[in-house]
């Protein structure tokens, strides 16, 4: 009978049998119903984080470039900038700057990361990357 005590006592009902009221018993002295309402109601949310395929460090969503699978003009697979992160299906990110571009390209990730084989060309990409930074990748595509 201890662990039934034990379990109607933490749920706050009594033990006296089927049909029977709930006993109501006092909020305890040390809690403080003002700063439970105050830390649930804030207004504050953590930011989206994701890896940069290139240098895999971490960084917040809206510091990195997405990449999805796509084509090129010639209508072959490619990777391709989505700088709106509104295009449908899987994703990658890569931080805008070309060395983490050089550096996605000679680990062949966005092949990997967005599931389409090892041969996907970063071409789009990179050209998106030198007309926004005004640079140009120095890595084979």
């Amino acid at each position: 009978m201890r662990g039934l005590e034990a379990r109607c006592a933490r749920t706050s009902t009594s033990v006296a049998g089927p049909g029977a009221r709930p006993v109501r018993r006092p909020a305890p002295e040390w809690l403080d119903w003002t700063t439970v309402v105050q830390q649930s109601s804030s207004p504050v949310r953590p930011e989206p984080v994701r890896t940069c395929v290139g240098c895999r460090r971490r960084a917040a969503k809206r510091e990195l470039l997405r990449v999805t699978a796509g084509s090129d003009a010639d209508g072959r697979p490619a990777a391709v900038p989505d700088p709106t992160a509104t295009a449908p299906g899987r994703g990658a990110h890569l931080h805008p700057t070309t060395e983490c571009f050089d550096l996605a390209v000679r680990r062949k990730a966005f092949g990997r990361a967005l599931r389409a084989g090892p041969h996907l060309s970063g071409a789009p990409v990179g050209e998106y990357l030198a007309s926004t930074t005004g640079t140009t990748p120095s890595a084979d595509r």
